[in-house]
């Protein structure tokens, strides 16, 4: 003979349920803390994202002032290099100032002796072989005779007249200039033509 069994008992909250089956089951709504949590962290990812802008715009204004300096840099070292002898070579332009002036000293009728002739070719020489040296450091000879006045080049003396020239053609040299590579190591001392002939005019035939 079998036990009966007894019948189970409900809690308070099913006996509510079970008296009211009508009611409304609300559902489960976020917390408010919940979403400030998500505001904030929108706020973070944008602050970070900001952060990362800047250090990048400031990464490539460091990188480009690194490279503006390498060249600052290599420009002037190349300066160096090629003008540092720049006051040494102002010296030597004597020598060559004193060759060119024993050359021309020696009178035509003084070239027919052998002797003479003999000691000038070597004095020919030595002004060519100093002028190679010196040609091989990128100093040249400015020697503008019959070129129109460049006053970036050339020192104005005194004027010559002359009809047969336009206005500013360099007719005498008295003393040639250099440069060193792109800068003027020392004028080139001239006369200048002045009045003479103007540079014809171009016109324009307005006849079609």
């Amino acid at each position: 003979m079998s036990d009966p069994k007894e019948p189970p008992v409900n809690t308070a909250a099913e006996n509510e349920n079970l008296a009211n089956p009508t009611a409304d089951v609300t559902p489960d709504t976020p917390e408010p803390a919940a979403a400030e949590s998500a505001d904030q962290q929108t706020d973070i990812i944008a602050e970070k994202d900001a952060e990362i802008a800047d250090l990048k715009d400031k990464l490539l204004r460091a990188m480009a002032e690194v490279e503006n300096m390498r060249r600052r840099a290599e420009r002037e070292k190349q300066d160096a290099h090629t003008y540092a002898v720049s006051k040494f070579a102002r010296d030597v332009l004597s020598v060559a100032d004193n060759l060119r002036r024993a050359i021309e000293a020696v009178p035509e009728t003084a070239r027919a002796s052998d002797e003479v002739m003999s000691i000038l070719t070597g004095v020919e020489l030595t002004e060519a072989e100093l002028l190679n040296t010196m040609e091989k450091y990128q100093i040249r000879k400015v020697d503008p005779k019959g070129e129109k006045f460049d006053p970036n080049l050339h020192q104005a003396m005194f004027e010559i007249e002359d009809p047969s020239v336009a206005p500013g053609t360099v007719l005498q040299v008295v003393q040639t200039g250099f440069t060193i590579a792109d800068r003027l190591l020392r004028p080139a001392m001239v006369g200048v033509s002045r009045g003479g002939q103007k540079q014809p005019e171009t016109r324009i035939d307005e006849k079609v």
